[in-house]
Order: structure tokens, then sequence, then C-alpha cells
């Protein structure tokens, strides 16, 4: 087993997927620390931290179930008609599912804060989310959403890797141990600055909504759906990070030149 771990193959598989668990959960940490912003202040580190490790539990228990997984990604249901081709799998509900919930969320949380007045603080205060096992359980939920795609995206970069099944596990299972220590190093400091910027907490709810989009052309193409038989194809996940790295470099420099006005 060790012999396995060590070699250059095993090494670099779980270095790519340890930074892997950790370009997929920033889109965690974003919505984590929204969450728990929502909090008082005493709970809002504790809100953070066992979210993300009750997030990486519920990560492990899902790879000893990756055969339940993959067949979550077989067709169930298939309808065709003049205009519309698709073939329903459960992996493609979940992921829809999850981009509607995002897109929801996110849209509300928008609404509250734009028609909030920032002098409001009664009206904020009643609409902070009091229960600490109600912010972790939206943190759970929609953990489990991203977990499914990152799970089976895991399995197939590990495909064929080792004769031996339960090691791949095992090297599955340690990438994600460390990738969520380093979300857990950086998830406060990271929930602090958004509390601190409501332009950052705005940016992160628009990149909420986009990755809710994505997920449900994502289902959409995983459900070879077909309008007007023309496919849907999935958003190129680089694509989209691209485009929130970019926002929130252009916000920095933003964040800069104020901070450099204020002096």
């Amino acid at each position: 087993m060790l012999d396995f771990l060590l070699t250059t193959d095993a090494l670099l598989a779980l270095l790519t997927l340890t930074f892997l668990e950790i370009i997929l959960g920033i889109d965690n940490i974003v919505f984590i620390s929204i969450a728990a912003n929502k909090l008082p202040e005493h709970q809002r580190n504790k809100a953070t931290n066992i979210g993300l490790v009750l997030a990486m539990v519920q990560r492990i228990v899902l790879l000893f179930f990756v055969s339940f997984l993959v067949g979550l990604s077989t067709p169930f249901y298939k309808y065709t008609s003049s205009w519309l081709a698709i073939a329903l799998s459960w992996q493609a509900i979940i992921l829809f599912a999850g981009g509607l919930f995002l897109i929801y969320k996110s849209t509300k949380e928008i609404r509250e804060k734009v028609e909030t007045p920032s002098n409001d603080k009664e009206n904020v205060k009643s609409r902070a989310i009091k229960s600490l096992q109600h912010a972790i359980t939206q943190i759970l939920i929609i953990d489990f959403i991203f977990s499914v795609d990152s799970i089976l995206t895991a399995v197939g970069m590990t495909n064929g890797l080792h004769p031996n099944n339960n090691y791949t596990l095992i090297l599955m299972i340690i990438a994600v141990i460390i990738s969520i220590a380093v979300m857990i190093s950086f998830a406060n400091p990271i929930r602090k600055f958004i509390d601190r910027n409501p332009s950052m907490q705005i940016l992160g709810l628009s990149f909420l909504i986009l990755i809710g989009f994505m997920l449900i052309t994502e289902a959409a193409h995983l459900s070879h759906t077909k309008i007007f038989e023309k496919s849907v194809g999935a958003i190129p996940k680089g694509y989209l990070y691209f485009a929130i790295t970019f926002s929130l470099f252009v916000e920095f420099l933003n964040f800069k030149t104020k901070k450099k006005k204020h002096r």
C-alpha cells in the first residue's frame, strides 16, 4: 500500500485531486461564508469549521458508495417528442435541483441586501439565521450537490491507476482530507473579508448564480437533452472560473483604489 502511495503516478494523482477539490471547494467557501455571516457573531467561526468538517465526512462517506454514485448517471426515464428529447438520470436531477436552489438562495440574498437599508439594524437582525443547525444543514445540502460532481470527476481521474480499487479509494480520501484542511485554514479569513466588504458579498452571490446556471446546463447535458434537435452543451468550468477570477481581480483593484483615496 505504502509503495503505491509513494509512486510518481500516485503522488501526481494526489496533487491533482487535492488541487481539484480546493478549486471546486471555492464555491463551497463562498456559500459557507454567506450562510455563516447571517448567524450571531459568536457562532460564525463554529458554523464555518463544523460545516467544513461535516462536509469532509460526507464526502468520505460518499466515496465508499462510488458504485452507487456512478449508477446515478444511468438514465431511468426517456422522453422523446417532436421538439424535445431527454434521458433523465438521478445525477442530472440532483444537479438541476442544486442549480435551482443556488439561484433561488442567491437572488433572495441579493434582494434582501438591496432592499434592506444599511442603517436598519433591527431588520437585518430579524433576517439573520439564528439557528446554527439551520446554517449547517444548508451547508451540507449544497456540499452534497457539489460532492456528486467532484467525486465522479475524481473517480474518472483515478480510473485504472491501480488494479486494487481500495488503493485508489484511500488516495481519494487523503486528497479530500488535505483539501478540507486547507479550506478550513482559509475559510474564516475569507468569511470575515466578505462580511467587511458588502461589494464582495454581492459579487460572491453573483458567482453562485453563475454556478447555479452552470449546474442546470450540466444537468441538461448529462440528460442528453435536445430542444428542436439542438443538443444542450455543458458550460466548460474553465471559462466560468476564468470569469470569476477576472471579476475578483477587478474588484481587488477597485478595493485598492478606494483604500488609497481614503488615505
